[in-house]
């Protein structure tokens, strides 16, 4: 009988495929700005809006540095904050979006290996004709009160 013998660099190897795994898709970076010598950083993402054509999104949100995350444990984790910003770059054609009270997500990437996610969310305000794109953190566990809000204005004109 053969017996399986685990290996510490089959685990490591498991785990960072986890990781790497565990950011999804992201937009265009398109800006990054260092805060400390730790290597954390502020990074600001460009977000086409897959369904509404003629807005892009600036998502910025703090992305821990290697030294940051072995000196405060808590590896696989960034902090829940963002912030967000949305404006007509183009002429707006609304696709067929969902226009229910809770819209839908238009973009989430992982914040943690396993319950946090970074999300931007999109809400139609019919009466008033207005995008609302909503940036936050969705848990498991917890929820976030962390949140971001921005509006793009439906002007006559919209498709």
């Amino acid at each position: 009988m053969k017996k399986t013998v685990a290996r510490p660099h089959l685990a490591a190897g498991v785990i960072l495929a986890i990781c790497l795994g565990a950011t999804g898709a992201r937009g265009e970076k398109v800006g990054e700005v260092g805060v400390d010598w730790f290597g954390n950083d502020i990074v600001i993402e460009a977000l086409v809006d897959p369904k509404v054509e003629g807005v892009t999104c600036h998502l910025a949100y703090f992305d821990r540095g290697v030294i940051d995350r072995l000196q405060n444990g808590n590896w696989f984790e960034d902090p829940s904050n963002s912030s967000i910003a949305c404006r007509q770059t183009g002429p707006i054609v609304l696709g067929d979006i969902d226009r229910s009270e809770d819209g839908e997500e238009v973009f989430k990437e992982r914040r943690s290996i396993l319950f946090k996610k970074l999300v931007v969310r999109r809400v139609f305000d019919e009466m008033n004709q207005t995008l609302i794109y909503l940036s936050h953190t969705r848990e498991v566990e917890t929820g976030s009160a962390k949140m971001s809000i921005s509006t793009v204005p439906l002007y006559q004109g919209t498709d």
